[in-house]
């Protein structure tokens, strides 16, 4: 993923969720320049991957490719885990 770009000032915003313990601190941010990189340290391979799962879910995008996802189920009125491409290849394709 790309770097967000944040001012200055919102650094002080980061660093107050992590202290709270939030996750929606992680990522990858811009500062004039410098990239920092917030995540949790010594994860496993299934917790890392159940992380980017959550935070694409959050984001409305597809779990596997990343691609924005725009059909909602109708039974739930939420948005599909995964786009079309890949709801025919994986949910549809058993």
């Amino acid at each position: 993923m790309k770097p967000k770009s944040i001012k200055s000032d919102d650094v002080a915003k980061i660093f107050a969720n992590l202290k709270k313990g939030e996750e929606n601190s992680i990522g990858s941010y811009l500062i004039k320049g410098i990239r920092v990189q917030i995540s949790k340290y010594n994860l496993n391979g299934a917790e890392r991957v159940q992380l980017l799962y959550k935070r694409r879910r959050s984001q409305g995008l597809c779990i596997v490719c990343g691609t924005k996802v725009v059909k909602k189920n109708p039974t739930t009125g939420t948005l599909y885990r995964l786009c079309e491409v890949h709801r025919k290849k994986i949910d549809k394709g058993n």
